[in-house]
């Protein structure tokens, strides 16, 4: 029998609830109860307080299985969610619960035992014992750009410092231009793991047809074009950290091969014969919302949970004031230095210009703008700014407008902006934006990177 793995099942359909008995004593479970109303299942927890609480969300009576993990909450029992209802409502309240898995019916009975797996290792992250933490020594490349003082910030400094030294998976989120990238690099030089690898994919550059070999690899004459072997990303990454940017963009077929990767720790080569194990640490990065993903089909919920161990969400400039200031220091000593020009501060009305910039491009808007002003800037102190907004045209902030020329690049992310608008956002196929701009989806994915470019601007 597993240790400390006593489980009530909270489900009113007897055949489903008498079936996930049956699956979880054959697997050394015990099963303390099984009810079909919240009222029914407080008397149970009254009594016999179980481990784990294995939850449907439509129960008999006039509570749901929300309202009782609400109850669970307080009284520090962990539970998992099994339930046919996957709208966005329903995920919506789901989420505010706070509970460790969230599995669809109808599920395989392996699904079932590697979402409990998720679930305990999700459970013990967050109730380890850290006043002995693994001593890591720290980098200073790890904190490189790392600036902010603000409380937000703090506290997601706070979360990289606690899980940096494990091997759980961490899934970033956050807007384009947040730092998703740099925390992601962060958590892997303050681990264990600093020596081995880092693997930066961007799944939004892959092209279609590319995926399951760009990630897993493939043998000589695998298929047309194979002229060698090819070693995936995730083999690169062996023993180190693989950093998926943009997870949210991957079709779903390559998430069904992603989770298996995941699932199994192994991969397989294309062409191959055998399967290659692997070990290797997971950061996932997304600017979308997953649980809406989810719900409008298009991101397996069992990726997500496998995926969303110990979420980190960073928020926007907008929401860090406070550090304002300190990132635009940051990066004019840089690039003073850099481009070798003696400036040495802002005027009060620069900075107050700053603070009043909504920011909708983040700290990435923020590099390129001071580098932009650090460039053009003959004075010792930068005295204005000049904003471009996302429809290419340039404003200042608290002045009048600015008729100027933008640079060559500033003129290719606007073109790109007026034809995502054009065809409503549709990126390939016939009147998509990689046929009017004649560019590869590749290419044009690799450019809204690099210009921060998120469907929020289109």
């Amino acid at each position: 029998m597993h240790k400390g793995n006593k489980i009530l099942i909270v489900e009113d359909e007897f055949i489903v609830a008498n079936d996930l008995k049956m699956i979880l004593k054959k697997h050394g479970y015990q099963v303390i109860g099984i009810a079909s109303s919240v009222t029914q299942a407080t008397g149970i927890i009254e009594t016999q307080k179980p481990d784990w609480v294995l939850l449907d969300i439509m129960l008999k009576g006039t509570e749901t299985g929300i309202d009782l993990a609400i109850r669970l909450n307080k009284v520090q029992i962990p539970f998992l969610f099994i339930s046919a209802n996957t709208n966005q409502g329903i995920l919506e309240a789901v989420k505010g619960t706070r509970p460790y898995g969230f599995l669809t019916k109808p599920f395989r009975e392996k699904d079932l035992f590697i979402m409990l797996d998720i679930a305990k290792e999700r459970f013990m992250t967050e109730k380890k014992d850290w006043e002995t933490p693994v001593k890591v020594a720290t980098s200073k490349s790890a904190k490189e750009e790392i600036v902010g003082t603000s409380p937000a910030f703090k506290e997601v400094l706070s979360q990289v410092e606690l899980v940096a030294p494990t091997d759980t998976s961490v899934l970033l989120s956050g807007e384009s231009g947040t730092g998703k990238e740099k925390i992601a690099q962060s958590l892997h030089q303050l681990s264990l793991r600093r020596q081995q690898p880092l693997i930066v994919v961007n799944c939004a550059a892959i092209p279609l047809s590319l995926i399951e070999s760009e990630l897993f690899g493939h043998e000589k004459g695998a298929f047309t074009g194979a002229q060698n072997r090819r070693i995936g990303k995730f083999e690169q990454a062996d023993r180190g950290t693989i950093f998926l940017d943009e997870i949210g963009e991957l079709p779903l077929e390559a998430q069904t091969k992603l989770l298996r990767v995941l699932q199994e720790q192994e991969i397989d080569r294309v062409g191959g014969d055998l399967p290659i194990k692997i070990d290797v640490r997971i950061i996932a990065a997304t600017n979308r919302n997953l649980e809406q993903e989810v719900a409008l089909g298009r991101f397996r919920l069992d990726l997500y949970y496998r995926l969303n161990i110990f979420p980190i969400a960073i928020p926007p400039l907008r929401e860090r004031a406070e550090d304002i200031e300190l990132l635009a220091n940051y990066f004019l000593a840089k690039y003073a230095s850099k481009l070798k020009k003696n400036i040495v501060g802002f005027t009060a009305k620069a900075l107050a210009q700053l603070q009043a910039y909504p920011w909708p491009g983040n700290i990435r808007e923020m590099q390129h703008l001071i580098e932009r002003t650090v460039l053009l800037t003959k004075d010792p102190m930068i005295s204005t700014f000049v904003f471009t907004d996302h429809m290419g045209g340039q404003t200042q902030i608290g002045g009048k407008q600015s008729q100027k020329l933008g640079s060559l690049e500033e003129m290719e992310r606007a073109h790109i902006l007026r034809v995502l608008e054009s065809c409503n956002g549709k990126i390939s196929g016939p009147g998509g934006a990689t046929e009017i701009l004649q560019i590869s989806s590749s290419t044009l994915y690799t450019k809204m990177k690099k210009y921060g470019i998120t469907s929020d601007f289109y």
